[in-house]
């Protein structure tokens, strides 16, 4: 007899066993990269619409604090600035802060200033420039198709309300809808 000899075997993963792992691991990452891409698309969308909801929000807020007119100008990107009329600049933000492959486009065409009395209201721009009514943000379809990407609508009524929506629902009722 073979006194001290043990026929236990000592725990542990095999060479083959670790690179069967490592092949399913790779094939599992390779599938759900896409859903990845698309959900971090998506939520630069959500993070540029939320910036620009607040800054607006923010630009109303000091013009009934101040009980002067400021106004928010939109920059290059989804960069912003509030300031007050005469120039003094309250906050900003860059384009660079969490969305920067999103596109804007506003309506009407070509403008970037709103202005809000002390009343919260919008009024005419003292540059004489249309103040813009709708931020539309999305990305561009080369980053991810117009399928899969959720836009966003931002909306600025004359009474100085503004909102987020959804312009691709439909549903009657739905408070979401634009």
């Amino acid at each position: 007899m073979l006194a001290g000899h043990s026929s236990r075997r000592i725990g542990g993963f095999t060479l083959v066993e670790l690179m069967i792992s490592v092949a399913i691991f790779g094939i599992v990452l390779a599938l759900a990269m896409p859903g990845f891409n698309v959900w971090m698309q998506n939520t630069q969308i959500r993070t540029a619409t939320e910036s620009l909801q607040n800054g607006l929000q923010m630009a109303r807020a000091e013009a009934v604090r101040r009980n002067e007119k400021v106004r928010f100008d939109l920059g290059t990107g989804t960069s912003w600035i509030v300031s007050t009329d005469a120039g003094t600049q309250l906050q900003s933000r860059s384009s660079s802060e969490g969305s920067k492959n999103v596109i804007l486009s506003v309506t009407p065409t070509g403008a970037a200033r709103v202005t809000f009395n002390s009343l919260g209201r919008v009024v005419a721009n003292t540059d004489g420039s249309a103040s813009f009514t709708q931020i539309n943000v999305d990305v561009p379809t080369t980053v991810i198709s117009a399928s899969q990407s959720r836009d966003l609508r931002v909306l600025v009524t004359a009474g100085g309300n503004i909102r987020t929506c959804d312009p691709s629902i439909t549903v009657a009722g739905d408070p979401r809808m634009c």
